[in-house]
């Protein structure tokens, strides 16, 4: 047995903004996927997997029991699956930021929610949102605190384009150009990142007034301008609005970044060779790059394992 794909996600703007009302955009990224499976003679990891769907199953009898209106699922079929060794069989790496936890939380949605909204109907507004909400609920049990963000894309495989937290469409981005020079690309930091610690660190930040004076009048306007920029195809100011933008998480968001590329996140500002941002909540796993000379960005960082997501 084995189910629908459910692909992984970038978050290409909008990281830590869209807790506080920032523009932000989601895209599918297929490279890496994941599918509910049974099989006769289950791996370890299938069998580590299946053990934390049953402590999800628990979480999930416990969400519908407090909130029925929110959402119900097949528990019946969900448990009986999970207690014959149902497991997520996923190539998305976890801790990266590229949404491991989303592509599960849609297949779960998928295949056991009840009176579900299909990616086949008009998605108005009100339904967007209210598969969000479902969403953030489910998989606040991996983060303890999620925007249902990643599920979002995973589920519907479309881009998303956030405009505030009860304003969110479907969008179109522009097309990519395989033969162009400029490039979005992540880059592995080799090291594994976990959401929470890091979503702490920024909720404590939140206290201090002079950090909320720096994300509004800096981190969200520079966030929100390369959101229009992109969507509007004008790289020029989109390359202008990331320098600005890496400059700001550099010096705000050091936590964040792994400390062994703090200077090579300020050598791309330097040189304008790149520039890099972080990727999903940071603390390690991917960190994302915008250079307008690929291979100008491939030699200055020659010693790392740089995987091209958008060409232009």
């Amino acid at each position: 047995m084995k189910g629908p794909l459910f692909y992984s996600k970038i978050l290409l703007f909008g990281e830590y903004g869209i807790i506080r009302d920032s523009k932000g955009l989601s895209i599918p990224y297929n490279f890496y996927n994941g599918a509910l499976k049974r099989e006769a003679n289950p791996s370890e990891e299938a069998i580590k997997s299946n053990g934390n769907l049953k402590r999800f199953v628990s979480y999930l009898e416990t969400l519908q029991s407090e909130q029925p209106e929110l959402v119900t699922f097949d528990l019946a079929t969900l448990r009986n699956d999970v207690e014959t060794g149902m497991f997520f069989d996923s190539s998305i790496p976890q801790g990266y930021g590229v949404g491991s936890s989303g592509a599960l939380v849609a297949a779960i949605y998928d295949k056991y929610a009840q009176d579900k909204i299909t990616v086949l109907e008009n998605l108005t507004r009100e339904k967007l949102l209210k598969l969000k909400n479902v969403f953030s609920q489910m998989e606040s049990f991996f983060h303890g605190k999620s925007s249902g963000l990643d599920p979002l894309n995973s589920y519907l495989s479309i881009p998303i384009l956030i405009n505030s937290k009860d304003n969110i469409e479907a969008t179109g981005i522009p097309t990519q150009s395989l033969g162009g020079n400029g490039a979005v690309f992540l880059l592995d930091s080799g090291i594994v990142g976990e959401t929470a610690p890091m979503v702490n660190i920024f909720m404590e930040n939140l206290k201090d007034q002079g950090f909320r004076k720096m994300l509004k009048s800096q981190f969200i306007k520079h966030t929100d301008a390369c959101v229009e920029n992109f969507l509007g195809g004008d790289m020029k100011s989109l390359f202008e609005n990331t320098k600005k933008l890496s400059k700001v998480v550099l010096n705000n968001f050091k936590p964040m970044i792994p400390e062994q590329f703090h200077g090579l996140w300020q050598k791309g500002i330097d040189t304008n060779d790149y520039y890099l941002k972080l990727c999903g909540s940071g603390g390690g796993g991917y960190i994302l790059g915008f250079t307008q000379d690929l291979e100008k960005a491939k030699t200055a960082l020659k010693d790392y394992t740089l995987e091209v997501v958008y060409q232009f």
